[in-house]
């Protein structure tokens, strides 16, 4: 399973973060940082914080496929 950022609308809420710190984190005030890879082990906390993103950046999986389409 892959996840992808739209960094232009990521606002560094860092919801992410606290839910998935494994697969994010910020790096200095603003700049996200993620894997886009997702170990099985992971996968559950990253469906939260693709939940949890106000406003709502961060794609998982098959939203990815459908964007690069």
């Amino acid at each position: 399973m892959r996840i992808v950022v739209d960094l232009t609308r990521c606002q560094a809420y860092a919801q992410c973060v606290f839910l998935a710190p494994e697969m994010f984190e910020l790096h200095g005030e603003e700049a996200l940082l993620y894997r886009q890879e997702v170990p099985d082990g992971q996968l559950d906390r990253v469906r939260q914080a693709v939940a949890a993103c106000p406003v709502q950046a961060i794609l998982l999986g098959e939203e990815v496929s459908a964007c690069a389409r």
